[in-house]
């Protein structure tokens, strides 16, 4: 029996809004990870306040591209510039469709001249494999899924962030002296009792810090020895609750939808992968309801992306991008500051922990201005923040909106109905909200 696609799945739900909206899902957090250690709260207030470990070993995909060609496909399928990135670079990688929607982005690493690993959500991966063998590139493809995913057995790399104002110091003690020096999203090969992995130098929230990342065999003499190492600063373990939320601070969308529905043009693409992949099964929900899945599609440039975005090469998608380059971005991405009034009034007096991917509406006077694409309480901060695509008129700091904060119930229900959701108030902010992410964080990149 085939397995089926994911356009066998839109036909069957008879459009790719009916088959993804799924209001009230349970947001998706690392199952292999416990979900606390010393408390969602305590491991926020870590990386602002001293160091955290996190332990990014079993949330992304990792895919392994390797062969004559693998510059070439990733060039020819990404907007990123490829003239100057060195071996031991990462970049935020940036797939598009030929309208200029972005598939979903992921992290590039160039691990040698014809060697790269791709990681995240794996949409960008399965861009990438397709058209690399339907152009028939000469290069191969291993694919390591998630945790969630992999049947059995161990990561192949495993990856450990060390973050916080005291990250500097806990390396130090770990490796006895100070690393070399290495620029944002660069890697150095660094070694910790005859271990040999590589450093790279960047962290989620802003603060100072390192990704270690290695072969799996590693892992846990590698923990182990940062975790020794991170005692006298009281090194705290951040789980798979609080490990959602440092996007939030970095303005990192962490899954936009991906552009890929509704083009007639990418009809073999949505019968080549499978229904039960994230194209598929990542639900849509949130009181921004529309049944057009175009509403949800977002451009790399109101993502924050339009620096890192070359025009030096074709690739998919760069018309249209050209196009947009020339044109005001309607919306851009912004924190809002939720009420904290207003929030204990719609979720109770203790709202506890509170993680939403929802697509919430986001209203002024004049109605509809935005729409939220990832919620979630900040400790430190003392309320809810959320990123958000809003209209330009609207961006600047300290501009109040609302938030209507429910799940429309979908097909059948007009979109634009008042269905007494609470409204709670926010306060529009820049992205990166963490000001040391916003200002120094990238001064060496």
């Amino acid at each position: 029996m085939a397995t089926p696609s994911l356009q066998d799945g839109i036909d069957k739900a008879g459009s790719p809004v009916k088959l993804l909206w799924k209001p009230n899902a349970e947001p998706w957090t690392p199952e292999v990870v416990e979900r606390e250690y010393a408390g969602w709260r305590q491991e926020q207030t870590a990386w602002h306040e001293s160091v955290a470990i996190l332990n990014l070993s079993h949330h992304m995909f990792d895919m392994f591209i390797e062969g004559p060609d693998a510059t070439r496909l990733l060039s020819d399928v990404g907007a990123n510039n490829f003239e100057n990135f060195a071996v031991g670079q990462a970049k935020q990688y940036i797939p598009v469709t030929t309208d200029g929607n972005i598939v979903t982005d992921g992290i590039l690493a160039r691990d040698g001249e014809n060697r790269y690993t791709l990681s995240g959500i794996p949409a960008a991966q399965h861009w990438v494999q397709y058209h690399g063998e339907k152009g028939g590139y000469d290069v191969t493809f291993v694919t390591d899924p998630s945790s969630a995913f992999r049947k059995g057995g161990d990561p192949k790399l495993f990856r450990f962030q060390i973050q916080g104002p005291l990250a500097g110091d806990l390396v130090e003690r770990a490796f006895g002296g100070p690393l070399p020096p290495t620029k944002f999203f660069h890697s150095s090969p660094v070694t910790l009792d005859g271990m040999h992995f590589h450093a790279l130098r960047h962290g989620m929230a802003g603060q100072a810090g390192y990704e270690f990342i290695g072969e799996w065999q590693h892992s846990e003499a590698v923990q182990e020895a940062l975790l020794r190492a991170g005692e006298p600063f009281g090194l705290v373990r951040v789980g798979a609750l609080a490990y959602t939320t440092p996007s939030v601070e970095s303005g990192w969308v962490p899954s936009p939808v991906p552009g890929i529905y509704s083009d007639p043009a990418l009809l073999d693409y949505r019968k080549h992968i499978p229904l039960f992949g994230i194209e598929g099964q990542r639900p849509l929900g949130g009181s921004f309801f529309s049944e057009n899945i175009e509403d949800y599609y977002c451009s790399p440039y109101e993502l924050g992306y339009g620096k890192a975005i070359s025009f030096n090469h074709d690739f998919i998608g760069r018309d249209a991008l050209q196009r947009a380059a020339k044109d005001a971005v309607l919306r851009k991405k912004v924190t809002l500051v939720f009420d904290p009034d207003d929030v204990r009034k719609a979720l109770g007096d203790d709202p506890g922990f509170v993680l939403s991917y929802s697509r919430n509406r986001v209203e002024t006077d004049s109605g509809l201005v935005g729409m939220t694409c990832q919620s979630a309480t900040l400790d430190p901060v003392g309320t809810i923040l959320s990123l958000t695509l809003i209209d330009q008129e609207y961006a600047a700091p300290g501009t109040e909106v609302s938030v209507v904060w429910g799940e429309h119930p979908g097909h059948g229900t007009d979109p634009g109905a008042d269905l007494g959701f609470p409204r709670i108030r926010a306060t529009v902010q820049a992205t990166p909200f963490n000001q040391h992410a916003r200002t120094l964080y990238r001064r060496n990149a």
